[in-house]
């Protein structure tokens, strides 16, 4: 497969997972803000920005909600926001357009078409939901209508990947503000966990079991170790190596180690140091996603992402 062609199905899996995890975690922590009178709405939204990897503007010296959504939304310069990831994957569908289905393109022409300027603050989280609707109705596309060859294995190793990066920023929101932080409870249906949760724990949230379930779950598709799994498979498939002695695939290297660090690690340490250890993720994300772009496509400069837990 050209290298053209690969870094678009990884981008457009990334840009697809980026804009669905971004809109999750505004939508938890915008209705934190609304229902809870005690918090800081400057600190908490400052805060927000920080893990998302997105600063405030130097002119403001109190950030509110209009602030983060403004940034984090509907900003098209921003690489944080949701409309950059959505016009980025249309972007990237179309430079792979002879590989990408009629039903992908249009799915993604028309999501980003319909990518409002501004939002009304009551209608918030209607755009919210129309996001994740999008992001799914595309995924859903690309899992029904692809053969599992190069192709897909590109546009879920990229998909893995952010996912495992959304996550870890979603976990890491837990302790924004302390005691005043989102719930277990909240957490989990913004993942769309909580049912499954139940299933498996049979029990209202604690803390030790659902940053369990969220972390290390073998079998929920949105917990750090499937979606880290299923990256590496992805990684096998693409690039197969047998080696004798330790693993020459830098990517699955970084992968497995921050794999084996979080399973073997107990969940009462990972819980007191959370923000840490979802930093260790973030940052393996990142060495992986560099080590791809090094392998597979070298001419390229990787889009811009960062930000680091505080």
């Amino acid at each position: 497969m050209l290298s053209r062609i690969a870094e678009s199905l990884f981008w457009i899996g990334r840009y697809i997972e980026r804009s669905d995890g971004t809109a999750r975690i505004l939508d938890v922590h915008l209705q934190l803000l609304l229902e809870d009178p005690w918090i800081d709405e400057d600190t908490a939204c400052r805060s927000l920005l920080g893990v998302m990897g997105s600063n405030p503007p130097a002119d403001l010296e109190v950030v509110r909600r209009q602030d983060v959504l403004a940034r984090l939304a509907v900003d098209r310069g921003n690489p944080s926001s949701i409309a950059y990831a959505l016009t980025a994957a249309r972007e990237n569908a179309r430079r792979a357009r002879e590989i990408v289905s009629t039903e992908l393109w249009e799915t993604l022409n028309t999501t980003s078409a319909r990518m409002p300027r501004r939002l009304q603050t009551e209608k918030v989280h209607e755009f919210f939901q129309w996001v994740r609707e999008r992001a799914a109705l595309a995924v859903g596309i690309v899992d029904s209508s692809t053969s599992r060859d190069e192709a897909w294995q590109f546009f879920t190793l990229g998909r893995s990947i952010e996912r495992a990066d959304m996550t870890a920023r979603m976990l890491a929101t837990r302790s924004l503000t302390e005691a005043s932080g989102p719930s277990w409870t909240t957490i989990l249906r913004s993942c769309g966990a909580y049912e499954a949760y139940l299933r498996t724990y049979r029990g209202m949230p604690s803390a030790r079991n659902a940053a369990e379930f969220l972390l290390l779950d073998r079998l929920f598709p949105r917990s750090i170790v499937y979606s880290v799994s299923r990256a590496e498979d992805c990684m096998s498939a693409i690039d197969p190596r047998a080696d004798r002695v330790g693993h020459s695939n830098t990517v699955l290297r970084a992968l497995g180690q921050i794999r084996n660090d979080l399973e073997y690690r107990p969940i009462s340490e990972i819980l007191h140091e959370l923000p840490e250890h979802m930093d260790a993720v973030q940052k393996v994300t990142r060495e992986a996603s560099e080590a791809i772009r090094q392998r597979f496509f070298p001419t390229q400069a990787e889009p811009s992402w960062i930000g680091e837990i505080s």
